[in-house]
Order: C-alpha cells, then sequence, then structure tokens
C-alpha cells in the first residue's frame, strides 16, 4: 500500500521537512542521490559535488544541503521525491528509508500542524521586536517586566522556560521538531486513533498474528476494504485468512490499537453497511457498444446477512448456548441449526453452484440468476447461458424443464428454488438481468472478475470477444495497452490466440532438453499461456504474491524467494532468454513450496496439483515425449 496515495503534497513536503536530517545521516548515500539525479531532481552539478566528497561529515552536509534546496527550490515536486525514494530496491538499501515509509504506514509519524493564531502571534510580536529602537530603554525595560511576569505566568500554567524563550529576540524563528515514532497523544488524553489525520482514510487493523490496512471508504461501501501486501479480503475473509474463522464474527475478531471493529461502528467511529462480500464494477468492452455500466450484486443469504451484522453480544450467546449443550441429559443430544446444503463458495463471497444436465457442466452464478429465461447465470467452459439455453446445449427434449433437468449435487434446481437459496425474479422485474438493454446483454456473455488475479475492484476488465474471460490490462500476458482499448476491432486474449494457432505450432515432437533450449522469443506465446494458465489454476492465489510479505520467517528458509507475479513481469520485460529459463523459475517455485511447507500437508498438496498440471501442460504445449 502507498502511503502517497493518502496524503497531500503539503503533508509531503512537511514529512520532508522534518526528515532531512535522518536522511542525511544515511550510509553510503550514493545510490540514493543516483536515484534522485535520474529521476531529473537534482542537477549533475550537486550531484557531482557530493559525490566527490570523501570525508564523512562533508558527505552528510553536503546531503543535507541538496534535502534543503529541493525543499526550497522542487516543493513542486515532492510526490516524486518520494516515490522514487521508497522503491524497493532503494528501500532495502536503506533502512532509514524503510522506517520512514513505516512511520507513514502505521500512522506512528503524526503531522502537528501550527496553529494559525500562534503563527499570527509570532509575526506580530517579530513585528513589534523590530519597532524597538535603541533609545527606548524604558520601554525595554517595562517590557522586560512585562516578559518576566508572562513567563511565570506561563510556568504556573506548566509552560518550560526555554520553549517560552524560543520565541525571545535572540531566536528569531522556531527549531522545527524531530519526527516523531511515538504516540501523538499527550498524558491523559483520550486514545481517538481514527481522528488522527493519517488515519482519515486508513486503518491499521490485526486479527490474531495478521496485520493490515482498513480502507475506511472501502468497508462504508460493502466493498473488499483489507489490504494485505497487495491482496484484498473482505472483513472475513481476512478473518479466514489470519485462521481465526472460528469466531465467525469479524465485528469482534478483528481489531485497531486492541479496540474491536464492532466498537468503533458502534460509537461511530467507523461507518459499515450490511455486508455483501461482492463490489460493483465496472466492465469495458473493446468494440464499438463496449460502454461502461454498473452491475449490482444480487441479495445475499439472509443466513450470512446475520452473521455478518450481528451484535457485539454475540460472543455471549454463543458461550450461553454452549453451556446449555453442555449441560442437556446424558444421552440426549443438543438441537443444532439446521445446516444448509452445500455450496462452493468463491473468493468474492458469492454463491456457486456446480450443475450439470445430461454430458453439460458448467458453474451457477446465484447473483447472475433471474429465472429460466432470464439472466445470464451459467458459466460453461466457453460461454454464458441462461439455464433454457444450458438445457438445449444438452440436448435434452423440447418438453424438458430446467428446474428438474438441471441438476446440483444429484437433485434437481426446484431444491434451490423450493429452499429459497435460488430467487426466481418476477414477471414485473425491471433490473438489469430481466429487462437488460443492449450493453447489458453485451456484458453478460463476459466473467465479473479477472479470471487471473480472481478480483472485481473498481479498476476496468477487459473482455476476450471470442471466449467468457475477462482481465485486469495488467494482469493479461501481453499487457493490454491503452491504445488497444481506443480499437474498435474485436480483441482476443492469449488464450485464443493459444488455442486458434495450436495446430501449426509444431510438426515433430520433441525432447525435453531440445524444448528447454529453445529461444524464448520465439516461443512467447506459449510461455505466456503457460504462465496465465498456472494463474487461473491458483484458484487460492497461494503462489501469486511475494511470500516474504505475509510470511516473516520465509527468507530464513527460502534463499531464492519465487512467485507467478515475478515470473510475468520478467516475460512483460522479455528479460528470458530460453525456454528453460522460463521453466527453471516455474519450478523453483514448488521446490521452495515442497521445503517451506513440510509440514503443511494443505499447502503442500496445493503444490504438487499446481506442478502436475504444470507439467501435463508444458509437454502437450510443446509436444514433448519422453
Amino acid at each position: 500500500m502507498d502511503p502517497m496515495d493518502w496524503l497531500d503534497d503539503e503533508e509531503l513536503l512537511q514529512f520532508l521537512r522534518r526528515c532531512k536530517t535522518e536522511l542525511s545521516c544515511m550510509e553510503n548515500p550514493h545510490t540514493f542521490l543516483s536515484q534522485l539525479r535520474d529521476h531529473d531532481l537534482i542537477p549533475e552539478d550537486r550531484y557531482q559535488k557530493v559525490s566527490r566528497m570523501k570525508s564523512k561529515n562533508n558527505i552528510k552536509k553536503g546531503v543535507y544541503e541538496i534535502l534543503d534546496w529541493l525543499e526550497r527550490e522542487r516543493s513542486k515536486r515532492v510526490r516524486d521525491f518520494w516515490s522514487c525514494v521508497f522503491k524497493d530496491t532503494i528501500l532495502n538499501q536503506y533502512p532509514t528509508l524503510k522506517l520512514l515509509r513505516n512511520s507513514l504506514l502505521d500512522g506512528s509519524f503524526h503531522f502537528n500542524k501550527q496553529p494559525a493564531e500562534e503563527v499570527e502571534t509570532e509575526e506580530s510580536d517579530k513585528g513589534k521586536r523590530q519597532q524597538l529602537s535603541e533609545g527606548e530603554e524604558g520601554k525595554k525595560q517595562e517590557n522586560s517586566v512585562k516578559k518576566t511576569k508572562n513567563k511565570r505566568k506561563l510556568r504556573s500554567h506548566g509552560v518550560c522556560d526555554d520553549e517560552e524563550e524560543t520565541a525571545g529576540p535572540s531566536s528569531p524563528r522556531k527549531k522545527s521538531k524531530k519526527i516523531c515514532f511515538s504516540s501523538p497523544l499527550k498524558k491523559g488524553e483520550k486514545n481517538c486513533i481514527w481522528s488522527w489525520p493519517i488515519y482519515k482514510l486508513q486503518l491499521p487493523v490485526t486479527c490474531g498474528e495478521q496485520h493490515g490496512t482498513l480502507n475506511r471508504d472501502r468497508l462504508a461501501k460493502g466493498e473488499k476494504c483489507i489490504v494485505v501486501g497487495k491482496r484484498w479480503f473482505t472483513p472475513s475473509e481476512f478473518e479466514r485468512f489470519a485462521g481465526r474463522e472460528s469466531f465467525k464474527n469479524w465485528k469482534l475478531s478483528i481489531r485497531c490499537q486492541d479496540t474491536p471493529l464492532g466498537t468503533l461502528i458502534q460509537d461511530g467511529h467507523l461507518k459499515a453497511v450490511m455486508y455483501k462480500r461482492g463490489s460493483k464494477k465496472v466492465k469495458k468492452s473493446l468494440f464499438p457498444s463496449g460502454l461502461a455500466i454498473a452491475v449490482s450484486d444480487e441479495e445475499e443469504d439472509e443466513e450470512e446477512e446475520e452473521e455478518e451484522d450481528s451484535d457485539l453480544d454475540e460472543e455471549d450467546r454463543s458461550s450461553s448456548s454452549s453451556k446449555e449443550s453442555s449441560t442437556a441429559a446424558p444421552g440426549e443430544r443438543a438441537k443444532q441449526p439446521t445446516e444448509p446444503q452445500p455450496e462452493v463458495v468463491r473468493e468474492d463471497g458469492s454463491k456457486v453452484f456446480r450443475v450439470t444436465c445430461g454430458a453439460a457442466s458448467g458453474n451457477l452464478h446465484k447473483k447472475r440468476f433471474a429465472s429460466g429465461t432470464c439472466g445470464k447465470s451459467i458459466r460453461t467452459e466457453t460461454s454464458w447461458v441462461t439455464p433454457v439455453e444450458f438445457l438445449k446445449a444438452a440436448a435434452r427434449p423440447t418438453n424438458a424443464s430446467w428446474k428438474k433437468d438441471i441438476e446440483w449435487e444429484g437433485e434437481p434446481l426446484s431444491v434451490l428454488i423450493e429452499g429459497n437459496i435460488l430467487k426466481i425474479h418476477s414477471l414485473l422485474c425491471d433490473c438489469r438481468l430481466c429487462k437488460p438493454d443492449g450493453t447489458d446483454l453485451e456484458n453478460q456473455k463476459n466473467d465479473d472478475e479477472c479470471c487471473v488475479c480472481g478480483r472485481d475492484d473498481e479498476d476496468e476488465l477487459v473482455v476476450c470477444d471470442y471466449c467468457p474471460r475477462s482481465f485486469h490490462q495488467k494482469c493479461h500476458l501481453p499487457h493490454v495497452e491503452d491504445r488497444i482499448l481506443r480499437d474498435d476491432r474485436p480483441w482476443m486474449c492469449t488464450f485464443c490466440i493459444f488455442r486458434t494457432n495450436r495446430e501449426y505450432f509444431y510438426c515433430e515432437e520433441l525432447k525435453r532438453e531440445a524444448a528447454m533450449t529453445l529461444p524464448i522469443s520465439q516461443r512467447m506465446l506459449q510461455c505466456q499461456y503457460l504462465l496465465l494458465y498456472l494463474c487461473t489454476a491458483d484458484e487460492e492465489q497461494t503462489f501469486a504474491e511475494n511470500p516474504r510479505l505475509y510470511l516473516d520467517d520465509y527468507s530464513r528458509l527460502i534463499k531464492t524467494p519465487m512467485w507467478l507475479g515475478h515470473i510475468a513481469e520478467q516475460l512483460q520485460k522479455q528479460l528470458y532468454q530460453t525456454v528453460g529459463e522460463f521453466v527453471t523459475d516455474v519450478q523453483l517455485i514448488f521446490s521452495n513450496c515442497a521445503l517451506y511447507n513440510q509440514d503443511n500437508a494443505e499447502f503442500l498438496t496445493a503444490g504438487d496439483r499446481l506442478k502436475e498440471l504444470f507439467d501435463r501442460e508444458f509437454k502437450s504445449v510443446f509436444n514433448i515425449n519422453e
């Protein structure tokens, strides 16, 4: 999470003013200065002047002068300054920078703005001091007496003499305070962390051993609002991610400075709607009819809503019910609530049911369901269809009923309708599913989330015109450039390009060694397809991000971390020379997983499954015969 997302230029400039001394004391600042020069933030002559210095004291003085010059002459580029020095490569070399960035992220740095009245008083006092003439000794004595009285009065109110003296004639301006890495609260002041300026958009939260950042606006909208690294969670998902799913009440288990979120919500410090575990999103088509529309989630399961909005006394009720169960007579089983029939819960919280009709199979998405003929709610391998269209694709008789012939877990679909899990819309319903316009119908042809990362956040999705898949611009390989978005011609994703041209790739079988030595420039499409195939198979995004971001002891066991996102970046920048280099990095993910998760069967199994998928698809793509 970039701290500059919620700080304005004035605050960033104030942060620079407070940190100049700390920055000038960094060891070996030449890389730091080179970064500033490369981003045209400092001129060449100033850079060369400090670079030629040998004495550490002179270097510190020189760096401070450069930062002071930046503050005065380049104040409008203060955001560029912090952006370039907060790059990962620079942060890894300078612990001081990492500490400063963390102070913005966790809120330990407090922006103490000087009250306007105090500024006016200082300016007024300075003007009066300038009006004093050397010949007015009597007035000076009188002022001296008044000053002494004032100082005594201030001491009676607990103000130190030294602080008052800084405003005297011998000190023309106040010294700026050093950066504060501790709580800005004064003794006896109430800990209202949510009122701090740094937390006007974000709050640091914890659940068990996991730490994250809560976005206030997203929480108020019912969207994924907690970010860990680069991964977004709903409160319930963050609770599960932290291994606290047994709480089943995120308002109690997720805390901010040891205060449950439920308390902050109850006291009015946070706003939270009835959580529907899905967010509104915009899809953008790449051909002329591609107008952006907002697609709202359908109403969620009542039982889940009750669980999400349970009161703070939920814990008391659960404990009392457990006592009642424990005091039941011997041999008498306590009554348990009837469990809903099993269903598949996707990462975004929406309900998905695996359905079949004869030999045809697909996934029925609850939020898209309206009736048999309205709402393309069933996703097959090749398209989105309505229940009636799914029935026809399965070549069922014309008199077949979609409620009876489409089955889920061996039961007809009517079971979900009778149980109010699926609700048929009224004939008079005028929602976008029942009364769609041309744009609505066009958007129903594609997925509502990115098929690579699985998120349906506020970023626009690029849709393929030849298959149901949707992508974020930078999730697809190669990245979808803006010029392609402006092109009216239909767009084909890498999956479709690979499938269309697959029969023309090879005429002869290859040995694995021969395939590994092939120049990747001639096999880029195949490697891009293989990586996208892996990313979509990794449904839980277990191997997508840098594991060091959320596993503290990972670097101690694993010397060369590797993850799918890094390989995608290498492919995009064309940094691999041969197919073998690409495959070696992919295999490194699986070997690291096996080494780190020796005692974790769940992740070990997930790594083995993904490795088998990759090995099988690699042999198929390169026509390898071993």
